[in-house]
């Protein structure tokens, strides 16, 4: 488990904790503030704020890169470390909800999938596939994964469809020679894919 704690005395409005009272919290106990793991999709933390004198809630990162942090509602933590994020939800907390607050956050376990990407057209088996955490897939690994081109696929003008970025990225369409990649050996002009792409395999034209 990863703990981040930011710690925070309550005014003479609220509660107020001790050194000996929080040092009797379990959560507390050797806790190492982390500031390297970087919170995905799927991850479970739990939530606890010190004050409130409550047991730790469990929340999940969802699809959308946020938690549903409990008086604050629905907040982006995707990309950031639980140290970050126990620090930006004190802020918030105290502008209108504490004098000061205690906020910990805990990394419970931590989702093994990346995301999911999609091939779609002439293969053999269309539909999502997962990227596994710190899985380099490429585009002609998936094309193989969804068990090899179908008998009437295109695959010399293969696309890759990538989705407009957060980070205002925009979207992107390419097309690839898989011929080239995966029968000529050239690995090099492969493409790393990235949670949400589209694998579109176009049928070829048919010669009767």
């Amino acid at each position: 488990m990863i703990i981040a704690q930011t710690s925070a005395t309550a005014n003479s409005g609220g509660s107020v904790v001790s050194n000996a009272a929080s040092a009797t919290l379990p959560i507390l106990a050797g806790y190492v503030p982390d500031d390297k793991y970087k919170l995905r999709v799927g991850d479970k933390v739990s939530f606890q704020i010190i004050e409130d004198r409550d047991a730790p809630r469990s929340l999940v990162v969802a699809d959308s890169g946020e938690l549903d942090v409990p008086y604050l509602g629905r907040v982006l933590v995707a990309d950031k470390t639980c140290k970050q994020l126990a620090d930006e939800l004190k802020a918030q907390l105290e502008k209108e909800y504490y004098y000061r607050a205690t906020v910990i956050i805990a990394l419970d376990v931590a989702n093994k999938l990346l995301g999911r990407i999609y091939v779609w057209g002439q293969v053999r088996s269309q539909g999502p596939m997962d990227i596994g955490v710190n899985e380099n897939l490429t585009v002609g690994k998936a094309i193989l994964r969804a068990g090899g081109f179908a008998d009437f696929a295109n695959k010399k003008k293969v696309k890759l469809v990538r989705a407009a970025g957060a980070d205002g990225a925009p979207r992107l369409t390419m097309e690839l020679n898989m011929v080239d990649i995966l029968e000529k050996g050239a690995a090099e002009k492969d493409i790393v894919l990235q949670p949400d792409d589209f694998i579109i395999v176009p049928s070829r034209l048919i010669s009767f």
